[in-house]
């Protein structure tokens, strides 16, 4: 019969005292809205009125809905451009400032700045950037030579400008893949240059399948963080435009339940993104799954 050690015994219950005021917020600001969101979508509610049980009406209602392919695609658009450059970003950023030279701190702690800006200081930074007039980004495009368009008043550049606003946001990929980049030791790259291994190849058979983990967690943290993160840009740069153009999902949401009143079609646009993002980590575990192998993962 096993007998657990006092100093075990009393490591665990220490551990159970740090973790316990995160588990409760977890529950009370994450897992407790969430079933509220579920339970809503089953019923039709106003705020105003009784709320009243459709069962699973108001999913069949959203077939209805003009917009929800609109908003479905651009969001769908949205992640599977600006996720994979954010993270490739992220890794060349890592890769350029891993090893220690003149200013190395300080360039590090300018790739992390654009993350810790506020998004609606953010979103209105990059308004006057994106100003086809006299936005600085049109200014050296002309200076250069090049087209100058209109940015978020064009269908063909407004999606593309959101992705161009997300690049620059990416210092929690940078700072873990930096971490992961340290974690592998000296000894495996020195034995893998005596062999006559060269850059690329060391890159590729070494760096990549060590950092399969880490990447495999950015893109599913990356999955679920794009989804969120277009509403404040959309609604207070394009509101959605130009002709629906950015109208991404969140943003369809905000506007089903506190323009339209339609809480309960709002809680099952949720719950559909919910299933979305689901199926798109699944799919992102899948690909490393083929591309590494369990072991790596």
């Amino acid at each position: 019969m096993t007998r657990t050690h006092p100093s075990q015994a009393v490591h665990t219950r220490q551990l159970a005292a740090l973790l316990a005021p995160y588990l409760l917020g977890a529950l009370l600001l994450v897992l407790l809205p969430a079933g509220l969101g579920f339970a809503i979508s089953l019923y039709r509610f106003d705020a105003l009125s009784t709320p009243l049980y459709r069962s699973l009406q108001n999913f069949q209602d959203l077939r209805l809905e003009p917009l929800l392919p609109v908003a479905l695609s651009n969001s769908i658009f949205y992640i599977v451009t600006a996720v994979p450059l954010r993270i490739l970003a992220a890794l060349g950023l890592a890769l350029l400032y891993l090893k220690p030279r003149r200013l190395t701190r300080v360039y590090r702690a300018i790739a992390c700045l654009p993350s810790v800006i506020p998004d609606a200081a953010y979103a209105l930074v990059w308004l006057w950037i994106f100003n086809p007039l006299y936005g600085p980004l049109n200014l050296v495009l002309s200076a250069l030579g090049l087209p100058t368009p209109g940015w978020l008043t064009e269908i063909t550049t407004a999606k593309p400008a959101f992705v161009l606003m997300a690049l620059f946001q990416i210092a929690e990929g940078f700072v873990i893949l930096l971490a992961g980049l340290k974690s592998i030791p000296a000894m495996i790259y020195a034995a893998a240059r005596v062999d006559g291994a060269s850059g690329w190849q060391t890159f590729r058979f070494i760096t990549l399948p060590v950092l399969a983990p880490w990447l495999l967690l950015l893109t599913i943290r990356d999955i679920i963080f794009s989804f969120q993160s277009t509403f404040t840009p959309a609604l207070l740069m394009t509101k959605g435009g130009p002709y629906y153009a950015t109208l991404f999902l969140p943003l369809l949401m905000y506007d089903e339940a506190f323009d339209g009143l339609r809480f309960g079609i709002a809680a099952a646009i949720m719950v559909l993104m919910f299933v979305v993002v689901a199926v798109l980590i699944l799919l992102a575990y899948w690909l490393f799954e083929e591309g590494w192998g369990d072991d790596a993962l």
